[in-house]
Order: structure tokens, then C-alpha cells, then sequence
């Protein structure tokens, strides 16, 4: 039991805690700005007492993702679950959603919909602190002072919104010592007691992250929201961050869910990674099985359909697309009927679902590779449409493109990257850059053929 906040830190590191006991449930979370789907139908568990990390490129919507939970953004669709206290909580859950209300709380448990709560309350109420990318302290202030602004609701309270600072009753006294304990506890985890006096801003940089952090710790969260909190540090600074979160975790019980791009932060510290790619989860689990995980090297760690794939897990998987490609090849005769492939549960998805052929035309399967964002692996996909050839993708409509997108769970990719246009151009004889340089051997395909010739079709000889 810790002195200072009460909680009891976890024992041990549970496996797979946020499937049995998640402090924050995301479910079916869907962001939209316009047009634009910055997060799709998105859903996870973040674990009591876990740190938890989000990661993924550049534009996968991690952000989004952290402004949805912590109020800055009021999600399009979905709901995010905050719970107070041990276990799921579903009966709860299901009375405050049927009921309309914001939260409900009853002998130190506690349920609140962040979704339909405002910024404040899921801060003060729900108990979630964040930081963010860009250092937000006040700078003209001593770092004493920015923790102490932190605790400005219980201050409040105890100063009978007021009049009692004014008067100096032993009710805002007490507060106020507790206030500047607390304060001083924290400098003094973030190795920053000898800058108590300092203006914020004459902090170095690696410094004012950590300040930031005790700052949000003051508020006395329950889940911990950093985003990008090694930014820009040096690596014994990132060295100090791990071990201030490690410390958070296991003595105060706080659960961490951060975004991250320093991998060896991610990986060395995380209980539980979730990956991210144009605001669709393609990867959940343990740092151990999302670094295994194909889907999540080729997206993230630096490996796509236009790079050399020599990690053999991956190898593997491309080799078994291939030959289920050839053998359909070889197998297809005459001119296929145009038909409807049948897909279990294509009424899920939103548009309509494109006609396909069973098998490929007898002058064989395109290389739909050559289209930039189709990969061995997306490939595979199409064909189990029944989608082999460049004309078909150049006929689609935009009802065509969303059930497809959709299908594959990227929406909007396919209208960012182009593949409609890109196979109109090939399904006419013609090239584009890419598949210029997938013809001449400059992208790796992973499969046999690849920089052969062309054949009539737009294919390979």
C-alpha cells in the first residue's frame, strides 16, 4: 500500500490483464472530419495496472484516438468505458448506457462514458490525466507552482470556493500543506526537487517532460494518457522516463496508456502494444507477439509492398500467396463467367460488393502488384473476390472502392493511393512509375516473375 495515494500496487504482471480486468474499454470507435476517417471502427482494452502503448506510423489516428478518450474530441460513433475499481463491471456498464447518463458510482467502483462527458469531468470525475506531443506547462511559473495548479479542485473545495483562502480557515490550511506535499513528493520522483523555485521554462527539455508528468500525477489519475513523452530525449533521459513509469505502474497502480515512436521505450517497458494503421487496429497483443506479428513489420517497422522482405516469418507467408496465385494460374481455362463470389458476411460492410470470377481469364491473372498499395498479401485477397485483372479494378465505383476498402480494413486507402486510376492506366497497355519500377527489378515482389516482361494483358510473360 503506498502512503501517499492508497492504492495498492499490482502483484506481478498478470498476463493478458486488460482481457480479464481493463481499467479503459474502447469500443467501435469511429472518428470522421468530413469526409476523411481518421479512426474506424476501433476497439480495445487498456489494463488495470498495465502500461500500454499505441503505436503506429504517422497518420494512423493515434492522437485522434487519444482526444476521443480524454474529451478533446467528441467521437462519431462508439463507446469509451472508464472503470473505477476491479473486473468488467457489465451490469453497470449496460445500466449507465441504457440510462442515459454520464456515470454511476457506488462504494469505490465507479463506471463513467467518457463519450458523453465533458473534458473536465473526465479529467476531475473519470480520473484521466494526459500529457501532450507539444510541452504545455506554464512557463512563467516555478515548477512548484505548476503542480500545485494541478490540485486546484480540491483546493477549491476546501476554500469554500474561496472565502475560506481569503480568511485562512484550517480546513484550506490543511488542503494546502497536503497540496505542497504531494507537489514536493513528485519533484523529488522526477529528480526536480532542486528546481522547485525555477521558472518552468528554464528547465531543460528532457526536464520539463518529466515536470509534465508530475504534474498530471498530482491530479491523482487512475489512467495516465502520455503522448509521445520521449520525444526529443536523449537516451539516458529515455532511460529516467522508463523508470518513472515503471515506478508509476508498480507503486501508485496507475495505469499508462502512451503513443509512442521510440521502439526501445515501446518495447522495454509495455505490457501491452496495440498497433494502428489509417485509424484501423491490425495488431494487438504482448511486444513479443506484436514484433512477430507480419502485418505490423510491414506497416510500421519500416518494411512495405515496395521493399525487399527478407524477414522469414513473412517470407513464408508470401511463398504460400504465391503458390495458391500459380496454381490458380495454371488451372483456369476459357473465358471465366462474371459472377458474384459469395463472402459470408458481405452485408457488413458498407457499398457493394464487386462481381468476380471464380477463376482468372485464360490469358492468365494480372500482376496487381504493379499497382502501388497492393501487395503480395492484398493480392491473395482480391483473388478470393475474384478480382484478377486490372479492367476489373479500372471498372469499380466508388460503392465498389468502399466495399473493398472495407473488406480489407483500410478505408480511404484506396482512394489515397490511387489503385482505380493506376489500373486504368495499366488495364490500357501503359505504365505508371510504380510499376516501371516494379517491372525493372527496383521493388522487390517476393514472388517469381517479378522484372519479367509484359505480357499482352499487362501481366508477366
Amino acid at each position: 500500500m503506498n502512503a501517499m495515494t492508497g492504492k495498492k500496487a499490482p502483484e506481478g504482471a498478470a498476463l493478458r490483464r486488460w482481457e480479464q480486468d481493463p481499467v479503459l474499454s474502447v469500443e467501435h470507435l469511429t472518428m470522421r472530419f468530413g469526409g476523411l476517417v481518421a479512426v474506424g471502427d476501433l476497439s480495445f482494452d487498456v489494463g488495470r495496472g498495465d502500461i500500454t502503448a499505441l503505436i503506429g506510423p504517422n497518420g494512423a489516428g493515434k492522437t485522434t484516438v487519444f482526444n476521443c478518450v480524454t474529451g478533446f474530441y467528441k467521437p462519431t460513433e462508439g463507446r469509451i468505458i472508464m472503470r473505477h475499481g476491479p473486473g468488467r463491471q457489465d451490469d453497470t456498464v449496460k445500466t449507465v448506457t441504457d440510462s442515459g447518463l454520464r456515470f454511476h458510482k457506488e462504494d469505490g467502483q465507479g463506471v463513467y462514458l467518457l463519450e458523453r462527458m465533458p473534458d473536465h469531468e473526465i479529467s476531475h470525475k473519470a480520473k484521466v490525466a494526459r500529457t501532450f506531443q507539444n510541452i504545455r506547462l506554464f512557463g512563467g511559473m516555478t515548477c512548484l507552482e505548476n503542480l500545485l495548479v494541478a490540485q486546484h479542485n480540491p483546493l477549491v473545495v476546501a476554500s469554500g470556493f474561496s472565502i475560506g483562502g481569503i480568511l485562512g480557515l484550517p480546513s484550506y490550511k490543511n488542503a494546502e500543506e497536503e497540496a505542497i506535499e504531494k507537489a514536493v513528493y513528485w519533484l523529488e520522483r522526477t529528480h526536480l526537487i532542486d528546481r522547485a523555485d525555477d521558472p518552468a521554462s528554464d528547465l531543460p527539455y528532457g526536464a520539463q517532460r518529466r515536470l509534465e508528468i508530475a504534474r498530471a500525477m498530482c491530479t491523482g489519475p487512475e489512467l495516465l494518457c502520455l503522448d509521445e513523452p520521449a520525444a526529443g530525449l536523449n537516451p539516458r533521459e529515455s532511460a529516467e522516463l522508463n523508470e518513472l513509469l515503471r515506478y508509476i505502474r508498480d507503486e501508485h497502480g496507475t495505469s499508462v496508456l502512451l503513443i509512442e515512436h521510440d521502439m526501445g521505450v515501446v518495447m522495454e517497458i509495455s505490457d501491452h502494444i496495440i498497433v494502428l494503421d489509417y485509424g484501423v487496429k491490425i495488431s494487438d497483443g504482448t511486444a513479443d507477439e506484436v514484433k512477430a506479428d507480419p502485418k505490423v513489420i510491414a506497416a510500421y517497422l519500416g518494411v512495405d509492398d515496395e521493399e525487399e522482405i527478407d524477414v522469414p516469418e513473412v517470407l513464408e507467408d508470401v511463398k504460400e500467396v504465391v503458390e495458391e496465385h500459380e496454381e490458380q494460374v495454371h488451372a483456369s481455362s476459357g473465358v471465366p463467367e462474371v459472377q458474384e463470389i459469395v463472402i459470408a458476411d458481405a452485408g457488413n460492410y458498407p457499398g457493394r460488393q464487386p462481381l468476380g470470377t471464380i477463376n482468372p481469364p485464360a490469358s492468365g491473372a494480372n500482376n496487381l502488384t504493379r499497382i502501388k498499395g497492393i501487395g503480395p498479401q492484398n493480392e491473395r485477397k482480391l483473388n478470393a473476390l475474384g478480382i484478377w485483372t486490372f479492367g476489373q479494378i479500372a471498372a469499380w465505383g466508388q460503392e465498389e472502392v468502399e466495399w473493398v476498402g472495407s473488406y480489407l480494413a483500410f478505408p480511404g486507402r484506396i482512394e489515397r493511393e490511387g489503385w482505380v486510376s493506376q489500373a486504368r492506366v495499366l488495364a490500357e497497355g501503359g505504365d505508371t512509375e510504380f510499376s516501371k519500377r516494379v517491372d525493372g527489378g527496383k521493388v522487390s515482389s517476393s514472388r517469381p516473375g517479378r522484372g519479367a516482361a509484359k505480357n499482352n494483358n499487362g501481366g508477366k510473360a
